[in-house]
């Protein structure tokens, strides 16, 4: 999987490089998001601009790993989320718990860290 992390301050950056976000590739998204939150001050950033497609099984990561955070007094946020992908968070639900940003910058400025 195309994964990367950084820090910037207290909030971790997830970046995939991944068109498709779905099993078997979620083992190892997970591992990483969870490292973040475990790691520091719970606040992470998922960076899906290359991400066009998610299926119901990566919802279902995305609200445990926001279960994760929340636990940890953190947050799990989202930024660059491609139109079909939202169309998911939406259908589901799950865009009523997650934070979800335009851009990456717009992320940073409101989780408190430097844009």
């Amino acid at each position: 999987m195309n994964i990367s992390s950084d820090r910037v301050g207290d909030i971790g950056i997830v970046r995939l490089s991944e068109p498709r976000l779905m099993y078997p590739l979620l083992s190892d998204f997970t591992q990483v998001v969870s490292a973040l939150l475990t790691g520091g001050p719970a606040k992470v950033l998922v960076d899906l601009s290359s991400v066009s497609y998610v299926d119901s099984a990566t919802i279902g990561c995305l609200m445990d790993l926001y279960r994760q955070a929340s636990t940890a007094g953190g947050t799990l946020a989202l930024s660059s989320v491609q139109k079909r992908v939202e169309t998911m968070l939406t259908m589901t639900g799950a865009h009523n718990f997650l934070k979800l940003y335009a851009t990456e910058a717009d992320a940073l400025r409101a989780m408190g860290g430097a844009a």
